[in-house]
């Protein structure tokens, strides 16, 4: 670490006071602080912490001017503060980049330095006025800098979206419209999605998508973690779960409700799962994993459920690991399939049941039984007996009235 042992400049001594005057407290402790001289002393903190970036991001873009590191060939004054402080490049390059924005803006300048403003605040107010005509943008970062008094960061981020109603209102909207147009077209090459599977059952997501699609995944999400569609699904007394793990099963609901036919085609085939069953697990003898496709193992139950409601195909092997029967493509009962079970039924075809929002549409005779995608051969079942009649702990009998009987296996 570089050091000065007698400092001239008057920044060089400050730092040496204000490491002074920080080390005379580092051990001292805080509770003798009463309630309002603590909150006192936290504010008096975050505007120091401002006033210190706004010194240190200077210091950097002089060094930045002085091509300090060069003596060590360093590449640049921010890779040489990197390694000697071990901050990360992009944040030591971030803070020489402040520091030279800082001199082109001498109002949010003097804003940071006085501790008005902290540093995220000050680079969206930087970044908000350099979108802007040069002739507009001092009257417009005087606008910010005033808004930074009762907004944080990210709502001045969306106040300077819209500068243009304070500068040039009459062309305010044409210019929010082409800033957006440009955001959008970043924002969907920018669109990324990475998928890992840890080996453990799970699959790891991480990427971003643009804010339209956000906002439509969020609220397809919201709609399949609302009360009621969790009670409708899950039964009365369901435990509910927490947001984001509510949200995460949403996701996978929603994955396996997307219809298939929408999809191109993959290697000549429809971009479908093959799950391979044997007959004893599909017909619920034995309880043995299903293999799907793509190498992946699944539990026999979620196999026997997939068959039913998903586009998935089927190749059931026999005792002899022989394929007996390769499927065709798992559809959903069309539309006006549905509208006539849906109303010949008059709510879930389960003994007992009074449920009439919400049905799944079912095949009385299961596919691999060979049954067929008609209306005859389609009942309704509320979501909570449809995954039961998929449960092989349960029993079921077809009733003279129509209904469907549940019985626990013994």
């Amino acid at each position: 670490m570089t050091a000065i042992a007698t400092p001239r400049h008057r920044v060089s001594v400050a730092t040496a006071h204000v490491h002074q005057e920080l080390d005379a407290v580092n051990d001292a402790s805080v509770w003798s602080m009463d309630e309002s001289e603590t909150a006192a002393t936290l504010v008096g903190l975050a505007r120091a912490r401002a006033k210190l970036a706004e010194l240190e991001a200077r210091v950097a873009a002089h060094a930045d001017d002085l091509q300090i590191g060069q003596d060590v060939a360093a590449s640049s004054a921010a890779n040489w503060l990197a390694h000697q402080t071990k901050q990360t490049r992009a944040e030591t390059h971030r803070t020489v980049r402040l520091g030279h924005d800082l001199e082109q803006h001498p109002l949010t300048r003097d804003a940071l330095a006085a501790g008005r403003v902290c540093v995220d605040q000050a680079r969206v107010i930087i970044q908000a006025v350099d979108r802007l005509p040069a002739e507009a943008r001092s009257r417009a970062e005087r606008h910010l800098l005033a808004e930074a008094a009762h907004h944080d960061a990210k709502t001045l981020g969306i106040l300077g979206k819209r500068l243009y109603e304070v500068i040039d209102p009459d062309a305010a909207d044409a210019h929010e419209a082409a800033l957006l147009e440009r955001e959008e077209a970043a924002a969907m090459q920018a669109c990324r999605l990475t998928l890992r599977d840890d080996g453990h059952g799970t699959t790891h997501l991480r990427g971003q998508i643009p804010t339209f699609h956000g906002a439509a995944l969020r609220k397809m999400l919201a709609a399949l973690t609302a009360p009621k569609h969790q009670r409708a699904t899950h039964g009365a007394g369901v435990e509910w779960v927490p947001g984001p793990e509510a949200m995460g099963q949403a996701f996978c609901a929603l994955i396996e409700r997307f219809p298939v036919e929408q999809l191109p085609k993959l290697g000549g085939l429809t971009a479908t799962l093959v799950v391979t069953i044997t007959e004893d697990s599909l017909l619920g003898r034995v309880e043995r994993a299903g293999l799907l496709d793509t190498g992946d193992r699944i539990s026999p139950g979620a196999a026997r459920r997939l068959l039913c409601e998903a586009g998935v195909i089927p190749v059931v092997l026999g005792g002899d690991s022989m394929p007996i029967d390769v499927g065709r493509e798992r559809r959903f009962h069309p539309k006006y399939h549905r509208v006539a079970i849906l109303t010949r039924d008059q709510g879930c075809r389960a003994e007992g049941c009074d449920r009439r929002l919400g049905l799944h549409t079912h095949h009385v005779d299961r596919w691999a039984d060979g049954g067929t995608t008609t209306v005859g051969q389609g009942i309704a079942l509320c979501p909570w007996h449809h995954s039961r009649i998929h449960d092989t702990t349960y029993e079921t009998t077809k009733l003279p009235s129509g209904k469907v009987a549940f019985h626990r296996r013994t």
